[in-house]
């Protein structure tokens, strides 16, 4: 049984399509994994430099 050229181009779109949905998915949780980390990162760095006056203000 032969596969029909229509069938074929139809299976292939549906699984470049498939791909795409993939990396695209792959794509916005790494992007939105990295705001978390940059967001947790400016919150350690302001932490850590309100005790560093704290500190200097004790003195």
């Amino acid at each position: 049984m032969m596969v029909s050229s229509k069938r074929l181009a139809d299976i292939g779109y549906k699984t470049f399509s498939g791909t795409m949905m993939l990396l695209t998915m792959y794509g916005g949780y790494l992007c939105s994994l990295r705001v978390y980390r940059y967001f947790t990162r400016r919150e350690q760095l302001r932490i850590a430099a309100e005790n560093q006056t704290e500190d200097i203000i004790k003195d």
